[in-house]
């Protein structure tokens, strides 16, 4: 297993949506990956767009993105609540400052722009915050999965296989890394 050990946390809060949440996740399980999902509340139920649940292992005062290889935010609404955490910005931008993987679909690049730190990147998302990528001082690209540095992102549910390839991708790049 490509990612045996190897620990990714995953911002939740209501209204995620479902398959941007589950698909990497499942993926990076899958890889061997110990997938924390982390929220407002820990131990806490939160719904998906179309009702799927998912329980939260952690809040999100109660991780450290030291203890992580990367970081993975889904779209839907969520991101527009998640933005909103100190906890979510704080951890955001420790994970960039340690030049760890941190990928997003979707809407989720609004938790990267609240967190200043997508200026001088090249990104893709959702073509609906295209302008907030751009305002941030980003480059918007209508690909399906872009990759500059250490931000992985994507656009919506039809570009999950290559995105979530990428990012575990990413992930095995950035632990040999770790191990050199």
């Amino acid at each position: 297993m490509e990612l045996a050990g190897l620990k990714v946390l995953a911002f939740v809060d209501e209204e995620f949506e479902d398959l941007e949440m589950w698909y990497p996740v499942y993926r990076l399980r899958e890889a061997g990956a110990i997938v924390d999902i982390v929220g407002p509340k820990a131990k806490t139920v939160y719904h998906g767009k179309y009702g799927v649940p998912i329980t939260t292992d952690y809040a999100f005062d109660e991780v450290k993105s030291s203890e992580y290889v990367g970081l993975y935010v889904p779209g839907g609404w969520a991101p527009d609540k998640l933005r909103r955490y100190a906890d979510v910005l704080r951890l955001t931008q420790e994970f960039h400052a340690d030049v760890k993987p941190i990928a997003q679909i979707c809407h989720a690049g609004w938790v990267l722009i609240s967190a200043k730190i997508v200026q001088g990147y090249t990104m893709t998302s959702t073509p609906g915050i295209r302008d907030d990528i751009e305002n941030a001082g980003a480059i918007w690209l209508d690909e399906e999965v872009v990759v500059d540095r250490n931000i992985i992102s994507g656009r919506r549910p039809p570009d999950l296989p290559a995105f979530s390839k990428r990012f575990v991708d990413e992930i095995i790049s950035f632990s040999k890394q770790l191990q050199k």
